[in-house]
């Protein structure tokens, strides 16, 4: 049959991403303490397509989710999976990210009680020629207490839910667990958030957040320092925005290393 993907195309132009989007597949996560986790996990694939040809073999990016699926070992080794689909669709670099939620058991800070708590992560890796980096990333959310609320009231300080979001990259020859970079930027809000929290837990984090009033620049201070102090992170993003709760507007912050 014909392939018509590999046709000449005389548009004289490279396309730097070409692929798929939104794969819906189960995912094997590692976890730091227990058994590892299978999630639902939507993939997303491509590669860069030179001028010479006029499209993609997009059922080979499927095929080779597949293979690893078959295997056992999807989201274990995502290097080998990009240096396959270079190999497959005869390209130079490729480009491939996990989207999935990550389910972590939290002790509520009183009474003790356990329930499971929901994060939106992501693996990302790129791979170009020989170059190949790793991402990791999450969203956590955490509330914050106004400080200028604080100082200039009577009584009370308004406070919201805010939202990290956050990327670092690390050498393949280290290992860093969604559990600490989440445990990271919990941490350095006025309180972390709980899913389940009774009467006595209630009254622990609201007055810990009013003892610990911070800004959202506060919260990307705080957390690109302990980046640093890190020395297996490279680089980093962190996005903080909070959701005002006396404002028609967020409040944002953005930091990257440089």
């Amino acid at each position: 049959m014909i392939d018509v993907q590999k046709q000449n195309d005389t548009r004289e132009i490279d396309i730097q991403k070409v692929g798929v989007k939104d794969v819906e597949i189960p995912l094997i996560i590692q976890r730091k303490f227990d058994e590892n986790q299978v999630v639902y996990a939507k993939a997303r694939m491509s590669v860069s397509l030179p001028k010479h040809y006029k499209g993609t073999h997009m059922s080979r990016f499927i095929e080779i989710l597949n293979e690893y699926r078959e295997k056992n070992i999807l989201g274990i080794d995502i290097k080998s999976m990009l240096k396959l689909m270079q190999e497959r669709l005869d390209a130079k670099s490729s480009y491939l990210r996990f989207d999935f939620k990550y389910f972590i058991e939290k002790e509520a800070p009183v009474s003790k009680m356990k329930s499971l708590m929901s994060y939106d992560c992501y693996f990302e890796g790129t791979l170009d020629g020989d170059d190949y980096k790793f991402y990791l990333g999450a969203k956590v959310p955490v509330t914050t207490l106004c400080p200028c609320s604080k100082e200039i009231s009577e009584y009370g300080a308004h406070n919201q839910r805010a939202l990290a979001k956050i990327k670092i990259s690390y050498d393949e020859n280290e290992h860093i667990w969604l559990e600490d970079l989440i445990d990271m930027v919990e941490s350095e809000g006025s309180s972390p958030l709980y899913p389940l929290l009774k009467r006595q837990d209630e009254k622990y984090v609201t007055e810990h957040a009013y003892e610990n009033p911070k800004f959202v620049e506060d919260i990307i201070r705080d957390v690109v320092l302990k980046f640093k102090e890190n020395k297996k992170i490279n680089c980093y993003e962190v996005e903080i925005e909070a959701m005002e709760s006396i404002h028609n507007h967020n409040a944002w912050a953005y930091q990257k290393s440089v």
